[in-house]
């Protein structure tokens, strides 16, 4: 199943409109291009409703929100909703901020989103309506661990109920989950968070798999984390003496582009709970 949601987004390269942050922008391009998508970038409020129109999905990504962008987001959303476009969302530092916290709220009530995407202190923060994200990072205090993998587990099922929305944590575990099935997810490096936005990247990739696979978004949710904690993994094994993080980056990217199907069957570490 994996290898097919793979394949079908090198197969229909699907276009993704993305209102992301400036910090990650050409990064979340890149990403999409080596997973086989296309990516177009507009957060002017005048301009996002046509793009959207001619994209299969949308990206919104809440990371460095201004008063335009905002307003971007709604329009676009709207307009993504309308026409049956999935939409996904990356509340990036929600928790951190009132700015933050509350404008992702708001989009959670005003938009469908197919996919609520973030570390755990983001979700926990959507779904408590506070929380004590630390910057952008999750709060050690919040992170899946093997101990606790059951409650987190029934939490984003519960939250994946309550929204209708998919939900994916992702951290040193990733969750994936409608509101039957989670997918635990156990690819990646500890490196990876060295990189400033793979959870930026992985979102933007997240929407192509989700737009090239409508009839199994649960699964092609699951196949994006996958291959993003797959990349991590492979891009690590090729580092040389005097590489860094921003090798590391592109060595992540390089593996995504390379990437076949059958290396993410084989590679892929997860289960159904």
């Amino acid at each position: 199943m994996l290898k097919e949601c793979l394949e079908n987004v090198r197969k229909t390269v699907p276009l993704v409109h993305n209102i992301t942050n400036y910090v990650t922008v050409n990064d979340v391009a890149n990403v999409l291009l080596a997973c086989g998508g296309s990516p177009i970038m507009s957060d002017e409020a005048e301009d996002v409703e046509d793009i959207t129109s001619v994209c299969g999905g949308l990206n919104i990504n809440i990371g460095t929100l201004h008063k335009r962008s905002i307003e971007g987001m709604f329009r676009a959303g709207k307009k993504a909703n309308e026409l049956g476009h999935p939409v996904l969302l990356d509340p990036v530092g929600a928790g951190a901020s009132a700015l933050r916290t509350n404008t992702a709220l708001e989009l959670m009530k005003e938009l469908k989103l197919a996919v609520i995407r973030g570390n755990i202190s983001e979700i926990k923060t959507l779904a408590l309506g506070s929380g004590t994200t630390k910057g952008v990072d999750a709060d050690v205090a919040d992170a899946v661990t093997e101990e606790n993998l059951g409650e987190a587990a029934a939490f984003v099922k519960s939250f994946a109920k309550e929204t209708g929305s998919l939900i994916a944590v992702t951290g040193a575990i990733d969750l994936v989950s409608d509101r039957e099935k989670c997918c635990v997810i156990r690819n990646g490096r500890p490196e990876m968070g060295k990189i400033t936005g793979t959870g930026c990247q992985l979102s933007g990739m997240m929407t192509a798999y989700v737009t090239a696979n409508p009839e199994n978004r649960l699964e092609a949710a699951a196949a994006a984390v996958c291959a993003m904690g797959l990349a991590g993994e492979i891009g690590w094994s090729r580092m040389q003496e005097g590489d860094g993080n921003a090798t590391y980056r592109n060595r992540i990217i390089d593996a995504i582009y390379n990437m076949t199907g059958e290396e993410l069957e084989k590679g892929a570490k997860y289960e159904i709970r």
